[in-house]
């Protein structure tokens, strides 16, 4: 099967994740903007998690581009992945409205090495599938992808010990994955 279905489905399931998470902004009473202040923490998690939803659409789209088939163990794992970035607005509500604490930094970092992973088998479950050869060109080592999850592995127990820095890594993360990666649009000529 073709992966247009596979990606429609995506498409839609990453848009409600991102309108879920607009209808948690809450805007002040007050008009002024010292009222927004409080909510500074609330409006930067959002930021946060926009721009990693925006990277996992960006690269999932890529993926799926340069990928020709799908098979049911692909679906799997695509909703796999789906599962994680859907809980994406649960931790993002939780931390801005904890004030980047202890916990909720440290579940946001789960929740992101999960998505990770889960687009790892992603990735892997596609390159099984019969007919992908052109992707396997043009993924190559996939060293962002491991060392995000390696950075993660790193974050997750830092926030115990300073809940800001490991935030900080989540953001070298996202800094990484902002760059852009041409190695699909090189090799994947249409």
């Amino acid at each position: 099967m073709t992966t247009g279905r596979v990606e429609a489905f995506s498409d839609g399931v990453i848009a409600i994740i991102i309108t879920i998470m607009v209808l948690e902004l809450r805007p002040p009473h007050e008009a002024t903007l010292e009222a927004l202040r409080p909510l500074l923490p609330v409006l930067g998690s959002y930021v946060m998690s926009y721009i990693y939803i925006g990277i996992y659409w960006n690269n999932h789209h890529h993926l799926l581009h340069a990928a020709q088939h799908v098979d049911g163990r692909c679906l799997w794992a695509n909703l796999h992945l789906l599962f994680w970035l859907s809980l994406i607005p649960f931790v993002t509500a939780w931390m801005g409205e904890n004030h980047f604490t202890t916990w909720p930094v440290a579940l946001y970092g789960g929740v992101l090495l999960l998505a990770a992973i889960a687009y790892y088998i992603l990735v892997r479950a596609l390159l099984a599938c019969q007919g992908n050869e052109r992707l396997a060109a043009a993924l190559g080592s996939d060293f962002k992808g491991k060392i995000s999850i390696v950075i993660y592995m790193i974050a997750i127990p830092l926030a115990f010990v300073r809940a800001w820095l490991a935030f900080l890594f989540y953001i070298f993360v996202a800094v990484i994955w902002l760059i852009p990666d041409r190695r699909i649009e090189r090799n994947v000529v249409e």
